[in-house]
């Protein structure tokens, strides 16, 4: 497609813009919160190894995306590139299934963030919270990709800061160094420590993780309005994966040292309940009375933060499909500052109807909720394979990988291993229910399986689509005002055979419908409210 002034965004995010979004991504109520239910159920040893193990994991994928990137910077990021390295039809299904993942988290957010503020004003209806957090959001979002960006480094650096604050005192009050007694590392032993529960214990954990670290792949949107991806993206990921193992590692084992895996507060850990976030817990260790309100104010930006980007990448991911030809075109249209209205708009209506499911059709809300469980896992599984792909390509067309400006080490281990570890995570979301043979529970919690499937037939079939050969697959780098299309996909695989088909694809395009917490609301008739079930 031309680049003209109507479809192509801004490139005006900066090096530390992108450094920090995709480190501040994936430091959220992942972090502050999960993280207690992470040692509880498989003790400080099963918890380090579970998000050493997706730390690794998730550093291959970025590498894998970086060195996509950085060759063709598109904002349709791992869609596009499985439109234009693997098949039309994954490209198709994996960019649906991406908008509508960040569609429900955005909703989720909101409501959470009302929770969140009814900390402090409890009499205050939480919608109103939700609507005043939703509009804040659009706003952001709507006035320029900087806004959206600066308003995101900074929540980045307030998440960045807290975490450093707490690794400081935690050491501290290992040591009786902030007064009362000194812990040392005798919880690391204590009992069944350090691995507690077995291999079934174990890949629960990975399920926590893996959610925890979802967000770092949008630098790969990211990329396609970015001022120098070829410097930006390298840099942040190597500062970035570092920083996250480093961040991760350090709180847990400080959590660990200190409050034992037995205690009951680290297994009710929620976002709705901040005096129980192991934070709090630690810094009240420490002698910190106002742990509760600080932390509430963290897990507040943390919300806030997991929305704006939720609104960003369902935004840009929408805008993409229009330019690919899945989604109605006016969708591709950008005004004068670069912003896809139409897709901001379109988004934020879907995103605000989700919510309204909560209030009005709470059981409808949590199936929505529950369908968009697993797409993120889905959409790092579509990033190892068209890395895979790519590189292939790359060297079947005779490339040299000095022609990358960055190149992904470790292939093809790396996007094997991120790929195989992806399955292991989506298998384990509830092995229980498959011991059980509850048949209820595995279709609440695997129905993302299957929607993305039938988007991935769907095309496939009315398409005729192939995987396209190594030897076609099209490696000339486009611009950011430049989509690769269905048609240009499936004319390399020689299944246009004319205009009329062309057109057909081009217009082709129909919408489908966070964690596993889902299932269990929704196989229980005794509760339907709505709850956190994103720990992203």
């Amino acid at each position: 497609m031309a680049e003209n002034e109507n479809r192509a965004v801004c490139r005006e995010l900066k090096t530390r813009h992108l450094s920090m979004i995709a480190l501040g991504g994936s430091i959220g109520t992942g972090l502050f919160v999960a993280s207690g239910s992470a040692i509880s159920a498989a003790g400080p040893g099963g918890a380090l190894v579970a998000y050493v193990a997706i730390g690794i994991m998730v550093y291959f994928l970025m590498t894998s995306l970086g060195e996509m990137a950085t060759y063709m910077p598109l904002t349709g990021s791992f869609a596009a590139y499985s439109t234009k390295f693997v098949d039309p039809a994954l490209g198709f299904a994996m960019g649906w299934n991406y908008w509508f993942n960040w569609a429900i988290t955005l909703a989720v957010d909101v409501s959470t963030a009302a929770l969140v503020m009814q900390f402090w004003l409890p009499n205050v209806p939480a919608w109103i919270f939700s609507m005043i957090a939703l509009a804040i959001i659009f706003t952001i979002n709507a006035l320029s990709v900087r806004s959206f960006g600066e308003t995101e480094y900074w929540m980045s650096i307030i998440k960045v800061v807290t975490v450093l604050i707490f690794l400081v005192i935690g050491t501290l009050t290992i040591f009786g160094i902030m007064g009362g007694h000194a812990t040392g590392f005798s919880n690391l032993t204590y009992k069944k420590a350090p691995f507690v529960g077995g291999v079934p214990a174990l890949l629960s954990v990975f399920v926590v993780a893996g959610f925890s670290f979802q967000g770092t792949e949008l630098i790969g949107i990211e990329a396609g309005e970015s001022e120098t991806p070829e410097k930006s993206i390298p840099k942040a990921i190597r500062q970035v994966f570092w920083r996250i193992l480093l961040f991760y590692i350090l709180a847990i084992f400080v959590i660990a040292c200190i409050i034992p895996y037995t205690s009951k507060d680290l297994l009710g850990s929620s976002a709705t309940d901040i005096a129980i976030s192991p934070f709090t817990l630690v810094f009240r260790r420490a002698g910190l009375a106002a742990a509760a309100s600080v932390m509430n104010a963290v897990i507040l930006t943390s919300v806030i933060s997991s929305a704006n980007s939720g609104m960003y990448a369902s935004t840009r991911m929408l805008y993409s499909l229009a330019n690919e030809g899945y989604a109605p075109s006016f969708f591709g249209k950008t005004n004068k500052r670069g912003i896809p209205m139409a897709s901001l708009v379109g988004t934020t209506v879907i995103g605000l109807l989700t919510f309204l499911t909560s209030i009005f059709g709470p059981k409808l809300y949590m199936y929505l909720v529950a369908a968009s469980g697993l797409t993120g896992f889905i959409a790092w599984l579509g990033i190892a394979i068209s890395h895979y792909r790519f590189r292939r390509a790359f060297l079947k067309q005779r490339h040299q990988l000095s022609e990358l400006r960055y190149h992904a080490k470790w292939f093809p281990f790396g996007p094997i291993l991120a790929f195989v570890l992806g399955i292991v995570v989506i298998v384990g979301q509830n092995l229980k229910s498959f011991a059980q043979l509850d048949l209820q529970a595995i279709l609440v919690t695997y129905m993302s399986v299957p929607l993305f499937l039938i988007l991935w037939g769907y095309y496939k079939i009315r398409h005729r689509t192939h995987i396209i050969p190594l030897d076609k697959v099209d490696l000339m780098p486009k611009t950011n005002g430049e989509s690769y299309t269905a048609a240009d996909a499936s004319a390399a695989s020689g299944d246009i055979e004319s205009s009329a088909t062309v057109e057909t694809v081009a217009q082709a395009g129909k919408k489908t419908t966070s964690a596993t917490s889902a299932a269990h609301d929704l196989t229980n008739d005794e509760s339907v409210a709505p709850k956190n079930d994103s720990i992203k």
